[in-house]
């Protein structure tokens, strides 16, 4: 399965910057779904973040997924790889 990513930003309540990819089918060109996706990540954390929005969220490249990717896009629509300071204690 080919996949798109978009690249995320997104503040912490501490002052930390936020770095995940939103990962969607590349069929998908919906730019608010790909938004809401992001926005139900956020909530799924223990802190509070600012609300993501498309200055923060850009599509940066399509790729194959994993079998891991595939399996979590076929269950929520998409996937996400947190990349820097998206757990509490980092």
């Amino acid at each position: 399965m080919k996949i798109s990513v978009w690249d995320t930003y997104v503040k912490r309540e501490d002052g930390k910057l936020m770095h995940f990819d939103i990962l969607v089918p590349n069929s998908l060109d919906d730019k608010q779904i790909i938004l809401n996706y992001g926005t139900r990540y956020l909530k799924s954390k223990v802190f509070k973040t600012e609300s993501i929005s498309s200055k923060i969220c850009n599509f940066c490249h399509i790729e194959q997924a994993t079998d891991v990717i595939v399996n979590d896009i076929k269950n929520k629509g998409f996937s996400i790889i947190e990349m820097e300071n998206c757990n509490l204690f980092n």
